[in-house]
């Protein structure tokens, strides 16, 4: 049979004549949404409000921003019958990570100027800048566009920032990789003009006289997400995504990409019909078919995904309902040919690697250590300055990490002492003394600025840290690499479920403790013990840690031992 092209597909599953009273109000949104532009303008323009209306802030998510509040103060200012401290959030488009000196300047400039003040380094190797006002969030969107990039699409139900492997070991075949998420990302954006109307000025464009030829006019029934690994590192945790893609190289030459489909981390606490999924292999592809490969299946979840419960609309549950068999045989009837066998790989860890590293072409990459993501200047440490600094001295690339570090890339020999000498004088060098554990650890945002939180991440990420470094000492293991993440609430931006330890916040000061996930993001882990304090995890951890010290095999990591050892529920 031959494949069915989008328009076809577009034409039978019509959002136009679907009716859309049984599905979630979203769907209404986004029909109703003339591609994307809402009444977003006039809310920007109401001076009554620092914030803008419900369903708008759902659109506003598109062009890559988010309506928060200071939830610290929220009780004080009810009160005090004032209305939240409401204020925005930017996440920025960067695909593959990568920026250069002027644009992080830029970066520096609009969170200096509109922001909070800070950087923050996301889990989707981009940049957050919180706290930016209702009346500056025009100029800071456009101060981003006149360094080259972009909000749009970082957020909404389209495909999202398209990531790839930072890993400095592969420096030549990054290069390859960077250019096809670029391309990747490029190509799945949508096609409505709006962004460019409400924040750069834009010609407007009669939404009568536009399409989504992808998308369509309720676009996907939820967010979608790409990632492109590079065997033996799986930094960016490929099996999590919607659509991962490992990269098969034969020397420095791209063979194509081995397809994974369906995975997704967000869960309910308490509805077990949602779950933590690692996607599918289904075969490979060469470089020539991969945007073929892409669309159809942003095609498949468009068309079959969930659109009455938000809650189990994402691919994992699209091909779960289907069956992987008949995804793929979806996927092949779409593209018109069968996919190739998978192709032999293998992964060997899924962090970064910290410190300098040389490669073949002579040059140098420091990948540094950044606390949860977060650049700031704070009374003993200057970090914000110190990045600055280290743009204004850098002729080479940053790479911003899907672990929240940030790799000062391609530096030229006769600069390496001035780069190393910047981040001395800042304080940026705790990659040199830091535990393993401390290194490797993803922390969310959570509280105050997220709206889901439950419980603290960012915040409590030191103090937690601190304690299970005192017990690891004591027991000997505060060299052992150990992946901990600590997630304020299930939705999982962290990718708390590929820890081999894990806190996935309930309310404040209570976690689930989830162990098992495997150190190459092969493996998830199984809910431990529910809804528990600190007290009770770590005392749960000095047992499970004393066991480890006497129990395990040589080589053997704690992920694995907790495997093999200690009953872990199936959920």
């Amino acid at each position: 049979m031959s494949a069915m092209s989008i328009s076809e597909v577009l034409m039978r599953n019509s959002g136009d004549i679907e009716d859309l009273s049984s599905l979630d109000h979203t769907e209404t949104v986004k029909a109703d949404s003339h591609y994307l532009r809402g009444t977003i303008r006039e809310g920007l323009d109401d001076p009554v409000t620092g914030a803008i209306g419900e369903d708008d802030a759902k659109l506003l998510r598109y062009h890559g921003s988010y309506l928060q509040d200071d939830r610290d103060i929220r009780d004080e200012r009810r009160k005090q019958k004032l209305e939240p401290a409401y204020q925005f959030m930017i996440r920025v488009r960067v695909p593959g990570g990568v920026v250069t000196p002027s644009q992080w300047l830029a970066m520096d400039r609009m969170t200096r100027d509109y922001g909070s003040g800070t950087l923050r380094v996301t889990s989707r190797q981009t940049f957050q800048v919180h706290c930016i006002l209702k009346e500056n969030l025009k100029n800071a969107i456009a101060s981003v566009n006149a360094c080259l990039l972009d909000t749009f699409a970082t957020s909404g139900d389209v495909n999202r920032n398209v990531l790839c492997s930072s890993n400095p070991m592969a420096s030549r075949n990054h290069a390859v990789i960077l250019e096809w998420a670029r391309t990747l990302s490029n190509h799945l954006l949508p096609k409505s003009n709006a962004y460019h109307e409400l924040w750069l000025d834009g010609e407007r464009v009669d939404p009568e006289k536009e399409c989504e030829p992808l998308y369509g006019k309720r676009y996907l029934p939820r967010k979608f997400k790409i990632a492109i690994a590079v065997p033996p590192t799986n930094d960016i945790d490929v099996f999590k995504e919607d659509l991962g893609l490992i990269a098969i190289f034969d020397g420095e030459k791209l063979q194509g990409f081995n397809l994974t489909v369906g995975g997704g981390l967000a869960t309910t606490h308490g509805d077990r019909t949602t779950y933590p999924r690692l996607g599918d292999l289904i075969g490979f592809v060469t470089p020539y078919h991969v945007i073929a490969a892409a669309e159809h299946v942003i095609g498949i979840q468009r068309d079959f995904g969930d659109r009455v419960s938000r809650r189990h609309s994402r691919l994992k549950y699209t091909v779960d309902k289907m069956g992987v068999g008949a995804f793929k045989e979806e996927l092949e009837r779409r593209i018109g040919f069968q996919l190739d066998p998978v192709r032999p790989y293998a992964f060997d860890r899924n962090g970064d690697r910290f410190g300098w590293t040389r490669t073949p072409d002579d040059l140098w990459h420091l990948c540094l250590y950044l606390r949860a993501g977060r650049i700031a200047n704070a009374p003993d440490t200057h970090h914000l300055d110190g990045m600055r600094a280290i743009a204004e001295a850098h002729d080479g690339q940053f790479r911003l990490t899907s672990n929240q570090n940030v790799i000062v890339a391609n530096i030229s020999p006769d600069n390496r002492d001035r780069i190393e000498s910047i981040v001395k004088q800042y304080g940026l060098d705790e990659y040199q003394h830091a535990k393993p554990v401390r290194l490797d650890a993803i922390s969310c945002v959570a509280l105050p600025t997220c709206g889901l939180a439950m419980a603290e991440a960012e915040r409590y990420l030191p103090q937690i840290l601190q304690k299970i470094e005192a017990i690891l000492e004591r027991h000997g293991l505060q060299d052992d690499p150990i992946l901990f993440r600590i997630s304020g609430c299930p939705n999982g931006c962290s990718r708390p479920y590929l820890g081999e330890i894990a806190l996935i916040g309930r309310a404040l000061g209570r976690y689930d403790l989830r162990l098992g996930a495997d150190n190459r993001g092969e493996r998830l882990n199984t809910v431990y013990r529910e809804n528990i304090d600190e007290l009770a995890v770590l005392g749960e951890l000095d047992a499970l840690f004393a066991r480890y010290t006497g129990e395990r095999v040589h080589g053997e990591s704690f992920g694995d031992f907790v495997r093999r050892v200690i009953p872990l529920g199936n959920e």
